[in-house]
């Protein structure tokens, strides 16, 4: 009897510190509150007013979890991660009793399924594409569906490591992103394609310009199949990169050969490029001292230059053109960027797209340039539409990285990472194992190859390299829809005026 007095009294001096300590704080916190001057809500509501910044961190999850419809969220709704997330899990794919997608809605892609479609037993893999045929080293792959660039900093290394054994798994590419090469993507052992920012990271002498010797180690590597120069980006189209200081570690800093601890800012150009003959001259000479493949990637917007480049090419010879583009979209976004670029510059890939396409026939290069897109691309039906629009092959960034595990958390730029992809907290990095995680990213490749398959066999052709253009419709109003080059006539001035392309 007298422990079990003891104990209460205890508990209850214990329960009167508490509440003592609890009304100490508030006490504290009206004072602070009532003579702070920065926060009016705080001022006029002391202690009160602090729970309006809880709820408003705490309604991001909310809507999430509990407010979201299935098909509203942004910037990628729920519908299209479960997707992905099935997929990456390799889960049944199936879906009943109808779908939850509003096919009224204007910009909305139809199929059009064939009288006799293919069957399966009788379908064909991906068609083999070979970039830089007239290169020393061309590189040939027939997959649809690769990694976008994500650059070792922007990810953490576990993740990197996870993405290039899955790559390695799936025989796809990886683009490395402007952050150079790292031992993290050399893991796996999978096809590279090195990419090349206006930092130079990687291949950058002392004063940050271009060092052909650096250029000329890296291809040495079997892994690294090509070379990308990246004028922008869809995150932030007319910025360069930005990597917090937080996340320069000094694997980082080594890779990158800059500061640790500094932020990392990419210029916004390459110095050495002030009109469209520049950039010829610098594909020419990656290539050269290369020997590999070399192509450049940017976002749409101004588009009189891209016709002043296939206008020169024209003059100089087909030799003198890239290799390929890779076209990403102005609602691309996996990195760290301002507000007002990420929401509204650069044209996004369903317009852009069509358009680069057009201008590439109208002047005869379709077949000498090879076409990659990419952004906000997840799903069969985005990937399709794109393979319908006149791409080669289709890149990902953020499908690949809901593969490995991102639950959209919006962190990316923090070093908070909860799910350790974008993070170099070496805590969070735990949950991310990279032997799980490449199983997972080459499953998801394999079903969207699979899926795409099946697209195309319903459309009546063999495989999905086979789809064009009248193979889709896309909404215009309820009940109406236009063949696709219909609609892109439509609603682009300037490819009104070029030449319609043959399916």
């Amino acid at each position: 009897m007298a422990w079990g007095l003891w104990t209460l009294e205890l508990l209850g001096d214990l329960l009167a510190v508490v509440l003592l300590l609890g009304l100490s704080w508030l006490l504290v916190a009206y004072v602070v509150d009532r003579t702070q001057t920065q926060h009016a809500i705080r001022r006029n509501y002391p202690v009160i007013g602090r729970f309006r910044y809880w709820f408003e961190h705490l309604g991001v999850f909310f809507r999430q979890y509990f407010f979201a419809l299935d098909r509203e969220e942004l910037p990628f709704n729920r519908a299209d991660r479960s997707w992905v997330y099935r997929a990456a899990k390799n889960e049944s794919l199936n879906v009943a009793f109808g779908s939850t997608r509003d096919i009224d809605k204007p910009g909305t892609p139809i199929f059009l399924n064939a009288l006799i479609p293919i069957a399966n037993e009788a379908h064909e893999p991906p068609a083999l594409l070979t970039f830089g045929p007239d290169c020393p080293k061309p590189y040939s792959t027939r997959s649809l569906f690769n990694i976008s660039a994500m650059s070792f900093g922007a990810l953490s290394a576990p993740a990197v490591q996870a993405l290039s054994q899955g790559a390695a798994l799936a025989g796809c590419w990886l683009n490395t992103g402007e952050g150079g090469l790292s031992s993290h993507h050399l893991s796996g052992k999978c096809d590279l394609v090195f990419q090349i920012g206006t930092a130079k990271y990687g291949v950058r002498n002392d004063k940050g310009e271009l060092d052909v010797e650096k250029l000329k180690a890296i291809s040495a590597l079997d892994e690294v199949k090509m070379f990308e120069i990246k004028l922008s980006q869809g995150a932030k189209p007319g910025k360069g990169g930005i990597l917090p200081a937080e996340k320069v570690t000094p694997e980082i800093a080594a890779t990158r050969a800059i500061p640790v601890g500094e932020a990392s800012i990419s210029p916004n150009s390459h110095t050495e490029v002030k009109q469209v003959g520049d950039l010829l001259d610098l594909i020419t000479r990656v290539r050269e001292a290369t020997g590999k493949p070399t192509g450049i990637k940017f976002v749409l917007g101004d588009t009189r230059w891209l016709s002043e480049l296939f206008l020169l090419i024209s003059e100089r010879g087909h030799q003198s053109a890239p290799d390929f583009i890779t076209l990403d979209s102005g609602d691309g976004g996996s990195g760290a960027a301002p507000q007002p670029l990420m929401d509204t510059t650069g044209l996004p890939i369903k317009e852009s797209l069509p358009l680069v396409v057009a201008l590439l026939r109208k002047h005869g290069l379709k077949a000498r340039i090879r076409v990659i897109a990419a952004g906000k691309l997840i799903t069969p039906t985005a990937v399709a539409t794109a393979l319908c629009a006149g791409a080669d092959a289709v890149n990902s960034a953020r499908g690949f990285m809901f593969a490995l595990g991102c639950i959209q958390a919006m962190q990316c730029n923090l070093n908070t990472c909860p799910t350790g992809v974008t993070t170099h907290n070496k805590r969070l990095q735990r949950g991310l194992v990279p032997a799980q995680k490449a199983l997972r990213v080459a499953q998801y490749q394999r079903q969207m190859t699979e899926s795409l398959s099946m697209i195309a066999h319903a459309c009546g052709v063999s495989e999905p390299r086979q789809l064009c253009a009248d193979h889709v419709r896309f909404v215009t109003r309820p009940g109406h829809s236009l063949p696709m080059l219909d609609y892109v006539l439509a609603r682009d001035a300037e490819v009104q005026g070029s030449d319609r392309p043959a399916p």
